[in-house]
């Protein structure tokens, strides 16, 4: 079990280590290391350094998501949508801003532009089968709950 200790690399002297929000936040903030602030067009995708290489414990991964701020009142998200950091990779985290808005938008440098969240995982053995097991929903698919 993760005991609260994350070893991160600045890779960039400019770059800041994630923050939580409040004390009950379950993701970290992401801030962006930038020399001057950018604009997004509208329809375009722009990767964006943290300047950070963190080490990831085996049996995790990070789970990279948009800021409800940042998607809400700008339209930016990351265009992966949801981004997974391995537990071995070492390289820079990066966050591919998307601009879904109808008008530019403009990254500053330092800005926060995505939040992390540590979080187990359970790495499944797929085992090939001819049947399986029925049940109530059976083959019921998008909006087939209601």
């Amino acid at each position: 079990m993760l005991e609260g200790k994350l070893q991160i690399k600045k890779l960039d002297e400019r770059a800041t280590i994630p923050t939580y929000g409040t004390v009950d936040s379950a993701a970290a903030d992401l801030y962006a290391v930038l020399d001057k602030e950018i604009t997004i067009e509208p329809g375009e995708m722009v990767m964006i350094g943290t300047g950070l290489s963190m080490a990831i414990p085996r049996g995790y991964a990070g789970l990279i998501y948009a800021r409800s701020s940042l998607g809400s009142k700008k339209g930016l998200a990351p265009a992966n949508k949801v981004g997974v950091i391995d537990a071995d990779y070492r390289g820079e985290v990066k966050i591919p801003l998307y601009n879904h808005s109808k008008t530019p938008q403009t990254v500053s440098p330092n800005e926060r532009i995505a939040q992390m969240i540590i979080t187990p995982y359970l790495k499944a053995n797929f085992e090939e089968t001819l049947e399986l097991d029925e049940t109530d929903r059976g083959t019921g698919g998008f909006g087939s709950t209601n």
